[in-house]
């Protein structure tokens, strides 16, 4: 219990109680001191105004007088005259002497204290104000062992009320803490513990329904979280399931393109100019595209397998992804352009990079077709140290806000009609792959420009 936030909530209320107690304890001691000394100052002085009374009084009368007031003698000050009113022998010499005329706090709360703390009895003197004008002062003269008996009697007594004022305080504390903080915060627990063991059942995710403001504000925010987890977690399931259809799709796909395979020497065959110029580029994207269904059969998770590095030159790979998007553009007004030096040459997965730079050059395409107007589609590259720079830039309408904010995300940068949002995803892991990045150094109504910065890497 003593760990629970209740418990250790009920040791600090029964603590700072005392401590507040404690703290009204000294001046309540103080003040008690100053009203037993006024008290006695009041006896005194009934007893000598008997005495100017009646001359008249015997010894036993004066002494009873005395010990009704609790003092060995009594000095009164009227019209500017002392005068011993009372006396009777002292047992021993005056300690000090208390004006309590006009004391201040500070004063009587340091005398009670040290009176308290000091057990030994003394004779002290004590100066007071008579009552109803009854002179200028009056003195007494008394034993503080009587007193100092009735400041622990009294003490004893506060204490007492205190630690009973405290027990009830803490408990009734007690009570509200639990019933408006840690019952809240326990049911906070219970539905996160059941929310852990389905997190996919969207029924589980928390309501908030606490009537503490923090606690509620803490629901809602743990609302937030699970509903968030509970997509993530679905879109995560959609993934796999459509990572198995795409391996079931990519198995048959590869038996038909290897039977297209076989065709492929038969045209080669064949003594049209156009059909032998085309050839090449037929078989050579049968062949990357077979490799891509192998690749995604062999690897079970989703993402590249680690690109196989050869020396690459970068025109010539420019020059067939340029060349199969000529052959998509058709008759729409595009303008392909490459600027690629015929010496560049990169350590590269051939089949890896074709697909990053095809991916951009059809985004481009897409773009503009998609835009209804004229384009151009520039793809340069240059290396500067060691690292080659590839940029794939077009003077289409530019990416809207939506796009680029999940760029490369699967599934969400898609801007096009019917359009996965993976291509951009694709490019990017192919990329980093590589030990390179892509990023977006553009976009906007002039045209997007996408920038690949990958190492040069050991050309042989």
């Amino acid at each position: 219990m003593m760990n629970s936030l209740s418990g250790r909530f009920l040791i600090l209320t029964v603590l700072f109680v005392m401590l507040a107690e404690v703290l009204i304890f000294v001046p309540s001691i103080a003040r008690f001191r100053e009203d037993y000394l006024q008290n006695r100052l009041e006896r005194a002085q009934i007893a000598s105004l008997a005495l100017l009374a009646n001359d008249m009084i015997d010894a036993d009368l004066e002494e009873e007088l005395l010990s009704n007031a609790g003092v060995f003698n009594v000095v009164l000050r009227r019209d500017a005259a002392r005068q011993l009113i009372l006396s009777a022998p002292m047992p021993g010499p005056i300690y000090a002497t208390y004006d309590i005329r006009n004391a201040s706090a500070s004063v009587l709360i340091r005398d009670a204290m040290l009176r308290l703390l000091d057990p030994t009895p003394r004779m002290v003197r004590v100066i007071g104000q008579p009552q109803r004008e009854g002179g200028l002062l009056i003195e007494i003269t008394l034993n503080t062992g009587p007193m100092r008996a009735a400041l622990i009697d009294y003490g004893l007594r506060i204490l007492a009320l205190s630690a009973v004022i405290s027990v009830i305080t803490a408990v009734m504390l007690f009570l509200a803490v639990r019933r408006l903080l840690v019952k809240p915060i326990k049911n906070v627990v219970g539905q996160m513990q059941s929310y852990a063991d389905a997190p996919e059942d969207a029924r589980r995710i928390i309501t908030p329904q606490a009537g503490v403001r923090e606690l509620f504000e803490a629901e809602q925010a743990l609302e937030s979280l699970e509903t968030q987890l509970t997509q993530l977690l679905r879109q995560k399931a959609r993934l796999a399931q459509l990572g198995g259809a795409v391996a079931r799709i990519s198995h048959d796909l590869r038996n038909i393109l290897t039977s297209a395979q076989l065709f492929t020497d038969r045209i080669e065959m064949s003594k049209d100019p156009t059909v032998q110029r085309l050839a090449p580029k037929l078989v050579n994207s049968i062949t990357r595209a077979v490799s891509l269904c192998e690749s995604t059969l062999t690897f079970g998770k989703a993402e590249e397998p680690a690109p196989t590095l050869t020396d690459v030159n970068l025109a010539a790979l420019v020059g067939d992804v340029s060349e199969s998007e000529r052959l998509a553009i058709g008759d729409h007004d595009i303008i392909l352009i490459e600027d690629v030096p015929l010496s560049l040459t990169v350590r590269a997965d051939p089949d890896q990079l074709y697909r990053a730079i095809a991916n951009l050059v059809r985004n481009a395409r897409q773009a503009i077709i998609g835009a209804g107007k004229p384009g151009t589609i520039n793809i340069s590259a240059q290396a500067i140290e060691d690292t080659w720079i590839l940029r794939v830039s077009d003077t289409g309408p530019g990416l809207p806000a939506k796009a680029r904010e999940h760029l490369f995300k699967p599934f969400q940068g898609g801007v096009r009609k019917g359009g996965t949002g993976l291509g951009l995803a694709i490019v990017a892991e192919l990329v980093r792959g590589h030990g390179g990045t892509l990023e977006l150094q553009r976009s906007d109504a002039e045209g997007t420009c996408f920038k690949i910065c990958m190492p040069a890497g050991e050309v042989s």
